[in-house]
């Protein structure tokens, strides 16, 4: 076997390898499953972070949690004051 042939052997063992792992990465963050877990941990980080702030704790570091935490007072602000619509125009 001459040497060029080892080597193209070797490199189809190394991308054989490479398309494995990627393979295998892409089913692992494909998974349902996964998926679900990685939503449900945000939304509890989430929370965890606006309770911090509404209590006085200020707003997470990190960018994309403070925008977490604007968004979900900005939801609950937006039911407050639908329910408090829906209220008023019961009343008429």
């Amino acid at each position: 076997m001459s040497a060029q042939q080892e080597a193209i052997e070797a490199e189809i063992r190394r991308t054989r390898a490479e398309l494995a792992r990627t393979v295998d990465e892409l089913t692992a963050r494909l998974d349902p499953r996964v998926q679900a877990k990685n939503v449900a941990g945000s939304a509890k980080a989430a929370v965890d972070d606006t309770r911090t702030f509404v209590t006085g704790g200020g707003l997470p570091a990190d960018g994309s949690r403070a925008r977490n935490v604007k968004v979900a007072l900005g939801a609950a602000l937006g039911v407050v004051v639908l329910a408090a619509v829906v209220v008023l125009r019961a009343r008429r």
